[in-house]
């Protein structure tokens, strides 16, 4: 199972997936699934078991993330 991060502006996805790389977390970004909306089209994919880490990570670094989902593949 993945997990998505979608943002509100383009630019928190951009920092999400460099600051997560930099740690060693497998992230990719890719456009929003159209179930899912999001204001800036981006999401960012990566691994549900490291939920947590990431959103250390993120509140760490003042990355805001509009919402998370869990998505099968």
């Amino acid at each position: 199972m993945k997990c998505l991060a979608t943002f509100d502006v383009t630019s928190m996805a951009l920092m999400f997936e460099k600051q997560c790389r930099s740690a060693g977390f497998d992230v990719r970004i890719i456009p929003v699934p159209r179930q899912i909306s999001a204001s800036c089209g981006l999401a960012c994919s990566y691994p549900c078991d490291r939920e947590n880490e990431i959103a250390q990570l993120c509140e760490k670094n003042n990355i805001e993330i509009s919402e998370t989902h869990h998505m099968t593949d």
